[in-house]
């Protein structure tokens, strides 16, 4: 179920219950409602805390790991293909570092 769907019954539910307790019980059912509502939106900001937190991990692994890598083949490229080599593992470095930076 969506959360606009169950929102929607729960407000439905709250006009229902403020309807058949009175006006004396109002603030009582417009609290709890609220309350609801504010639980909902701290759910919603810690999820999306977890998945910032997932993807900077992830890109920090990447970029790590390709550094890692970067190392012996640094070394190969200045051996075997000289300048030009380590060009071209420095420009894959810059590649791999701005494709996982603009990953979703």
């Amino acid at each position: 179920m969506s959360d606009d769907v169950a929102l929607e019954r729960e407000l439905r539910a709250a006009v229902e219950a403020r309807q058949e307790l009175g006006s004396e019980m109002e603030p009582a059912v417009i609290d709890a409602f609220v309350a609801r509502i504010e639980e909902r939106i701290g759910e919603r900001a810690e999820e999306r805390e977890r998945a910032l937190q997932r993807r900077r991990d992830h890109q920090k692994d990447m970029t790590l790991g390709a550094m890692a890598i970067s190392i012996p083949l640094l070394a190969i490229a200045a051996v075997f293909t000289g300048l030009a080599g380590v060009i071209a593992v420095c420009v894959a470095l810059a590649v791999i570092a701005i494709v996982t930076a603009l990953q979703d």
